[in-house]
């Protein structure tokens, strides 16, 4: 693990040359002024520096520490750091109804995906072509192999004025293996110990060099089964009453319900016990969906370089990954909106007349289910050298990420005009919960395909170096342009835009840009040992406009074993295209329809509605501002810590228009364009809601704030190896947004820790993992009537231990055995909120897989 300690001047180069076995927590050295040192680039900075610690927060996760915590895949890994939060999202939270399944990201201090920037190797990459929550752009994390990775730094601090756009939380830098020289193969296997779950991985690592280039190409595969909710007991059902919940069935059932007269009358074959007050025959959704779904993932990173006889290196990036995955959802869900009939005619129709179908399910004709294709590109290639007292970088980079949605007529596609022509013919039986003949089954399903791409091309060039002398000190300098242009189209079915598809969310988007940008960054040595950093950054937008975001940090080393840190920045984020170029996309929402309720006795349900959403080209970029003042003490080489408050205000947020409003203002008036009803029947003032209409404004703002401490310590036990002890913690005292208070509330814990102990001896490497997310209260608004039933109580805080042994055989043999959720954890109890946290647990926050036990084997030549 990473100690924070000022290093003494004659161990500078070991540590530089140690970086491999750095950790968590953050280190600062001096340069010895006798002896040249290497200068690097770290996260936060474009200035190549002598030491490692620069004046902002940076979490630095090793090789090593990767390894020892046993992960196999990003995703894993960084859902466990205190400092991700809220919209951290992964497969297990993105199943059917979502919008961009298969892929996962990070969230980092809670503020959303969309504000947090993902590098490698300190460049952008190409954004997910599906957004996720229909218009959050994000980089799939789950694109990048675990065994490609050297290490992780997370820069805990807004970074605009260093970066550009969506650094507002900070940025998640995945820096790749280079200088390899020799080949490497590493296997490993896992299951749950409970519902049966499989984890498979492969991975080959090969590099050489010499005194003119190096090579190495890293192959990375991965493979994990299905998890399915049918096999999650309490966790896999939206019936949650039995348990201390909610009962949230759709009122979309099979059998359903009818109109007769005008009058609802429900199908005489519902059972009893799943009518509702209201007439609906309640349909359990959950156990259709899964937990973990499948998915293969293959994937290969080369990285080349070569060193001209005149000091110019020239260098090249190249990486593709494919994965495919599937997503399920339960049978096709129809309303009264799908405007079915059935006529008086039909054999099976018990009422002798013409009558009009309201909610029913097609259970007959199976459940949905997705396939998932994700193909992700990237190539860089550029030149490097030196030119007096400047190191100067020049590249350019191509990038595609590509996904391909499918299902076939034997994964539960209903088209609702195929499906009248049935009834029509009297081929179709809609009533009893009859299961229809597979042959009229196949005349009414389909086959659907939803394609998506985005591409990055852009080129960037810097110089940094020595600018002038300061006294007896130089000012360092770091300066660059950048050029980038993005396109993004997510192109749904033909046949969901006519209408014809229902129950799944549809998204439809097409935008592009460019942007030009030019930054300078100045680092003053105003004292021996008090160095400002200055930095700009200016940006013009094709579509919105220009911005200018300035930084400005302290970092101050009274002593040897003393460091003062402080930064102020302001940052933004463009407007994603998902949200400038969004087409009609719909996505459902459960609640009360209180006016239809309250005029008629009617939907008096917790309901799922419809809401579609369209783009805004008047968006502007969100606006940010954060501070961090820090202290690090590192009296001994074996012990430091550190203490960081920060906060982060974030303006012009960018969200949807606030649904309470819209109700209010729409939804009690049958005429309106915007809150649109059916029409009403058998003398009702309201019909049932058909869809409500949205868009995305520059409406929200965001104040966050908190604390993260870092300790660690290194104790030699002499002839019984070296212990070593690392805590993050972060502890979040305010998360307002919109002008309500989310601290300590759903999804949004006010503390978070981990604890890792690693005990190395001899040949023997023993590692445990112990994270801890704090409680929270669990006041889910399923309305807008300030629903009192549902009082406020504490989702109880939970503990999950790690735990892993490896031995090294021989010199080029490696076993390993671990354990993740060491004492089979469940989740802990929540109502959910109505929308996507309905099966008890809150998914974005806790996992339900269980206990994991793993072995992993690994051999080097």
């Amino acid at each position: 693990m990473k100690n924070i300690l000022p290093f003494k001047p004659k161990l500078i180069a070991c540590v530089t040359l140690a970086l491999s076995t750095a950790g968590y927590t953050s280190q600062s050295f001096a340069a010895d002024e006798a002896t040249k040192v290497e200068r690097i680039e770290v996260t936060g900075s474009r200035i190549k520096r002598t030491d490692i610690e620069g004046p902002s927060p940076v979490q630095s996760i090793s090789r090593a520490d990767i390894d020892n915590m046993g992960y196999d895949n990003l995703q894993q890994l960084l859902e466990r750091m205190p400092v991700a939060g809220n919209g951290t999202f992964s497969t297990r939270g993105n199943n059917q109804d979502s919008t961009a399944n298969g892929s996962a990201a990070v969230s980092l201090r809670g503020l959303g995906a969309d504000a947090t920037l993902v590098l490698i190797n300190g460049r952008r990459v190409a954004i997910s072509a599906f957004a996720e929550s229909i218009t959050n752009s994000f980089v799939d994390i789950n694109s990048i192999p675990v065994s490609a990775i050297e290490r992780i730094d997370i820069l805990k601090d807004g970074a605009s004025a260093i970066y550009g756009s969506d650094a507002v939380a900070g940025v998640v830098n995945i820096i790749l293996k280079k200088d390899i020289d020799g080949l490497e193969v590493n296997l490993g296997y896992g299951g749950t110990d409970g519902p049966n779950y499989e984890e498979t991985l492969a991975n080959i690592v090969w590099g050489t060099s010499n005194e003119k280039s190096s090579a190495s190409v890293i192959v990375d595969y991965f493979k994990n089964t299905s998890l399915s909710s049918s096999e999650m007991g309490s966790l896999g059902t939206a019936n949650q009453a039995p348990y201390g919940g909610d009962d949230l069935r759709s009122s979309r059932g099979f059998p359903g319900y009818f109109y007769v007269d005008g009058v609802k009358t429900i199908d005489p074959a519902c059972p009893a016990d799943r009518i509702t007050a209201n007439g609906n025959c309640a349909f359990d959704y959950g156990p259709y969906g899964y937990i973990a779904p499948a998915s293969e993932r293959i994937g290969a990173i080369s990285q080349f370089e070569y060193n001209f006889d005149n000091g110019i290196t020239a260098f090249m990036e190249m990486a593709v990954q494919h994965n495919n995955s599937i997503a399920a959802g339960a049978p096709t869900p129809l309303d009264e909106e799908a405007g079915l009939t059935v006529p008086s005619s039909h054999p099976n129709n018990p009422f002798g007349q013409d009558i009009k179908i309201g909610r029913y399910r097609t259970v007959d004709a199976g459940a949905r289910q997705w396939d998932i294709e994700s193909d992700t590109m990237r190539f860089v290639a550029g030149l490097r050298g030196e030119f007096n007292d400047w190191s100067w970088e020049t590249a350019v980079q191509k990038g595609r990420s590509k996904s391909l949605q499918t299902g076939d007529r034997s994964q539960g596609w209903v088209r609702t005009d195929f499906l009248q022509q049935e009834i029509d013919a009297g081929n179709y039986n809609p009533f009893g919960g009859t299961y229809n003949d597979p042959a009229v089954i196949d005349r009414i399903t389909t086959s659907l395909v939803r394609q998506g791409e985005s591409h990055i091309t852009s080129f960037d060039a810097n110089i940094t170096g020595e600018a002038f002398s300061f006294g007896d000190n130089v000012v360092m300098m770091a300066a660059g342009i950048e050029y980038r242009e993005e396109d993004v189209s997510d192109i749904p079915d033909d046949q969901f835009q006519r209408g014809l598809i229902f129950g799944t969310e549809a998204v439809s988007a097409a935008a592009e840009r460019d942007q030009y940008a030019a930054y300078v960054e100045f680092s003053i040595p105003l004292a021996e040992n008090l160095e400002l950093q200055l930095a700009g950054r200016h940006d013009d937008y094709s579509d919105f406009g220009t911005t200018t975001n300035p930084k400005v940090a302290l970092r101050w080393a009274p002593t040897d074993e003393i460091t003062v840190r402080g930064s102020w920045a302001q940052g933004f984020r463009a407007p994603s295209l998902a949200q400038v170029g969004l087409g009609p996309s719909e996505k459902s929402q459960f609640f009360t329809d209180t006016y239809r309720c309250q005029q008629t006795g009617l939907d008096c349900d917790s309901l799922d509605y419809n809401i579609q959403f369209s783009g805004n080209t008047d968006l502007q970029p969100e606006e940010s501002e954060s501070w961090n003042v820090g202290f690090i003490w590192a009296p001994t080489a074996e012990f430091g810590l550190s203490i960081d408050v920060w906060s982060i205000t974030q303006d012009n947020k960018i969200d949807e228009q606030e649904f309470e409003p819209i109700y209010a203002a729409e939804c009690d008036n049958q005429s309106s364009t915007i809150c649109v009803r059916l029409p009403p029947t058998n003398g009702e003032s309201l019909g049932t809601i058909q869809k409500i209409f949205s868009t995305f404004q520059n409406i929200s703002s965001q104040e966050v704030s908190g604390i993260d401490f870092s300790a660690n310590y290194n104790h030699s036990l002499d002839d019984l190896g070296l212990l070593k002890f690392n805590l993050e913690w972060a502890y979040q005292d305010k998360f307002e947004k919109g002008g309500r208070d989310y601290t300590g509330k759903y999804g949004y814990p006010e503390h978070r820790w981990i604890f890792i102990t690693n005990w190395a001896y001899g040949d023997f490497n023993t590692n445990m993992n112990i994270s801890y997310v704090g409680e929270f209260t669990d006041t889910p608004q399923l309305d807008f009537t300030n629903d009192t039933a549902h009082k406020s109580r504490t989702i109880d805080s939970q503990v999950l231990v790690d735990l892993q042994t490896a031995y090294r055989i021989t010199e080029s043999t490696k076993v390993s055995i671990g354990v993740n959720n060491l004492f089979d954890e469940e989740p802990p109890f929540a109502i959910g909120d109505g929308d996507s946290d309905i099966y008890g647990y809150v998914s974005a926050v806790h996992n339900p897989r269980g206990r994991y036990i793993y072995t992993k084997v690994s051999f080097s030549f």
